[in-house]
Formats: structure tokens, C-alpha cells, sequence
């Protein structure tokens, strides 16, 4: 979407979407007048039978991914996001407060304008007691990532847009509700996450709100960090991980389900669910794995950190027939600027971490192996293969709560476009599928 013209300092977020909501609606008509008949692409039996891979034919407004310049939001790189996002300290990481004015209007916003979303998600914090109580009753040994959906779900019964839409509200105004539950569900998301940090892992208790502090630093202080280089790490972290264009699992699934006007409960809850799979938000604990297992073989050993020792453990990877966890992404063909962001980050406050040495020395030898090799499309690094490094310097070391962190960043990227969704009148989501017998009748039967 192209940036909107600047406007007055003083809206707030919900006056901004009310003056861009109707310009967008003209647009999509706009474009379906224009272009409806318009072929995107042909689909192939290899991409009905692959995960639909590749298909263009879902718009996503909040962000696209390029195979070579990797992820923009609105039109602006990762790099420049952090020059022209507002801060909390100078020379600082972007606050997430701001990329969500950007992904909810396409502007960059003023500091008073991202001091302002700051200030409206603090007005909606807190959760409510029946969910506190429900999470305090699990047991630990439930998943982090399970306790967090369970915990989106328990507060659906707040939601505006179900009352709303069962008070037969008019369609037109859908957005209006949406935006409501879409504040409010970001909202509450750090003291959910907070909560269950606290309860599975230590005593329970849970630092207090503090509406002082900006989203991302509030989010790490409720989990009982206190160190103002993490505040920055949360701060970096929200923001990158929290879009990735529709088509991966969490945006798709939570897209699909909103389609149903199920509202943003249910649909982020759904995203969520599938962000907790092995092969999508679980990536970073397989990267961290591969590196802790490396430091632990090469103490065994004998050996040092050091491009020959790096070299000859990759290919000990790859000859025993696995892979190197974090190399490699469905759509890039570069190194991920998230990675880079996170090495920068790493490099100005982290350099000497023995963790951070083993990362450094394995993005300078892996992808020329992973060349050699042959078998890899993109022997570059993706976002996973260094945030498990960051979060473990500053001492959040349970693995397993790391999906979740994804999950609070991701709902700014997926609930943007959800608004979005319901604003332009989009259609609940049935795409056509085919029988493999439907498939040989079209072009002929083959012997298996």
C-alpha cells in the first residue's frame, strides 16, 4: 500500500483508520474494476500436491517478501524501519507501537502518534481474572504454546465484534468492532505470556503492569527481566518477527479462520496453533539445539571454535544424512535481514558470547558448504538461525517458551491485516480442491 499523506499529530490510531478505511475500500473496487479478470499465474499439479507453494492468489496488505531484499512492511526494508521508526532511546530499536501504526494505516508514524498507541494499549491491558485463574491451574508440564492459545481462547467471550455481529450490526461497521478486539487482544498479550513464563517455569508471580514503560519493555519487565539491553532485544524482536507476508502458517491459518467472521480471538488463537508446529515457530529451539549440541561435541573433543573445526562439523551434519537448522527459507534467496539485524545487535552489545562466536563462525563457513553441497536452494541464514543465541545471553534459557515470544510479536502482523480483512469486505476463504482420480481423468492415468 502506498504511504498515506502525514496527518495531524494529535489522531489517534482509530481517527487515522477511519479517514483511510474508505480510501481503501474505493481502491480494492478500484482494482476489481480494473484488473478482476486478470490472470496472476497457472497452477500446477506439483503445486496442488506441494502446499500450494508459490500460488499468488491471496492478498496480503501488511507486508510482502521478496526473494532478494526479504521482508517489507509497507513498502520499508528492515533497515530502514530502524532510521525511521520511532524510538525509545536514542539510536535505539524501532518501537513496535509504531510498525503497528504503519501496518494499520501504511504511514510512518510521529513520536506522538506511536506514544499514542503505546498509551491506548496500556488502557487495554489486563487480563482477566477467570483466564489468570485458568492458567494457574494447569500443570506445568503443559506447552507454553498450548497454555497460550488456551488463554486467547478463554477471553473470546469479551470480544466486540461476536457481540456486535449478534446484535446484527451493519457490515460496513465491521471494521470498527474488529479494531476493538484487535487492540485489545495485542493488548493483553504480554501479561498472557508473562503469566505463563512465570507460572510454568518460576514461583507464579508476575511483576506488576507498568504503564511507564513502552510495550516491548513492559512485556520484559512483567516477565522479571530487568536489564535495559533486553528491553532493546524485546524491542527488535517484536518488530521483525511480526509479519511475513499471508502465506505462511500463522498469518494463512489466522486469515482463513477470520474469514468465517470467527473475529480475532479465535482466529489469532487458530494462528497460534499452527505457529506452535515443528516445521514453522518451533524452528529457533532446532537452531539453538544444533548449536548447543556443537559447543558440547567440540568441549568433548578437544577442539576450538574456528572456521576448519566449523567446516568439518558441518559436513558431519550433512553426511549423516540431516540438516543444518536455520540455512535455508521457502522464499529467500539471500540472507535474512532479520538475521543481519540480530547479528548487528549482537555484534554492538554481545560480541564476546561464546554462543555468539559459534553463530559468527558458522554464517562465515556454512554457506559456502551448504554450495558445495549442492542440495540447498538458499545456503543463507533465516531469522531462526540467531534469536536463540540473543535470548540465551540474557538469561531466558527455557526453550520452549520461545515460541510464544513469536507468537506476541507475530499478532501485529496477522491482526493488521485481520482488520484489514474485515474493512475491505473480504470473502470467507474456499478455495477449490481436486481428487488425485479428478487429476489423471484430466491428463491420464499413470502406473504408480
Amino acid at each position: 500500500m502506498r504511504v498515506l499523506a502525514a496527518r495531524a499529530m494529535s489522531t489517534s490510531l482509530k481517527d487515522e483508520l477511519a479517514k483511510v478505511v474508505p480510501t481503501e475500500q474505493a481502491r480494492k473496487k478500484a482494482i476489481l474494476d480494473a484488473h478482476g479478470s486478470k490472470t496472476l499465474g497457472e497452477v500446477t499439479v506439483s503445486q496442488a500436491y506441494g502446499g500450494a507453494r508459490d500460488i499468488e492468489c491471496m492478498v496480503w496488505e501488511t507486508s510482502l517478501l521478496d526473494a532478494q531484499e526479504g521482508i517489507r512492511f509497507r513498502g520499508h526494508s528492515i533497515p530502514e524501519l530502524q532510521e525511521k521508526l520511532p524510538r525509545a532511546t536514542e539510536n535505539g530499536e524501532p518501537l513496535p507501537e509504531g510498525l503497528l501504526w504503519l501496518l494499520m494505516t501504511g504511514e510512518l508514524p510521529t513520536d506522538a502518534q506511536a506514544k499514542s498507541v503505546t498509551d491506548e494499549l496500556h488502557e487495554r491491558a489486563g487480563l482477566p481474572e477467570a483466564t489468570k485463574a485458568m492458567l494457574k491451574a494447569l500443570p506445568k508440564t503443559v506447552h507454553p504454546m498450548t497454555q497460550f492459545s488456551m488463554g486467547v481462547l478463554s477471553m473470546q467471550s469479551d470480544s466486540k465484534f461476536a457481540k456486535a455481529y449478534a446484535d446484527g450490526a451493519n457490515k460496513a461497521r465491521y471494521w470498527e468492532y474488529m479494531y476493538e478486539d484487535v487492540m485489545d487482544v495485542i493488548a493483553k498479550l504480554p501479561e498472557l505470556a508473562a503469566t505463563i513464563y512465570r507460572n510454568t517455569y518460576y514461583d507464579g508471580a508476575v511483576p506488576g503492569h507498568d504503564a511507564s514503560l513502552d510495550y516491548a519493555a513492559n512485556f520484559a519487565h512483567m516477565m522479571g527481566f530487568r536489564h535495559p539491553e533486553f528491553d532493546e532485544l524485546m524491542r527488535l524482536y517484536v518488530t521483525i518477527h511480526s509479519d511475513h507476508e499471508g502465506g505462511n502458517v500463522s498469518a494463512h491459518a489466522t486469515h482463513l479462520v477470520g474469514s468465517a467472521l470467527s473475529g480475532a480471538y479465535l482466529s489469532f488463537a487458530a494462528g497460534m496453533t499452527g505457529l506452535a508446529g515443528p516445521l514453522h515457530g518451533l524452528a529457533n529451539q532446532e537452531v539453538l539445539g544444533w548449536i548447543l549440541e556443537l559447543q558440547r561435541v567440540f568441549k568433548e573433543r578437544g577442539l576450538e571454535v574456528n572456521h576448519d573445526t566449523i567446516r568439518e562439523y558441518a559436513w558431519e551434519t550433512l553426511n549423516s544424512g540431516r540438516v543444518i537448522p536455520g540455512y535455508g527459507h521457502a522464499v529467500l534467496r539471500q540472507t535474512d535481514p532479520r538475521y543481519m539485524c540480530q547479528r548487528e545487535f549482537a555484534q554492538k552489545y554481545l560480541p564476546e558470547d561464546a554462543l555468539f562466536q559459534i553463530v559468527s563462525n558458522i554464517f562465515e563457513v556454512v554457506p559456502d558448504v551448504l554450495t558445495e553441497h549442492g542440495k540447498t536452494k538458499n545456503p543463507w541464514p533465516n531469522v531462526d538461525a540467531h534469536s536463540g543465541v540473543l535470548l540465551m545471553h540474557y538469561g531466558l534459557t527455557q526453550h520452549n517458551f520461545y515460541t510464544v515470544l513469536f507468537g506476541v510479536s507475530r499478532a501485529m502482523g496477522v491482526l493488521s491485516q485481520l482488520f484489514w480483512d474485515r474493512a475491505l469486505g473480504m470473502p470467507i476463504e474456499r478455495p477449490k480442491s481436486l481428487t488425485s482420480a479428478s487429476i489423471e481423468e484430466r491428463f491420464g492415468a499413470v502406473k504408480a
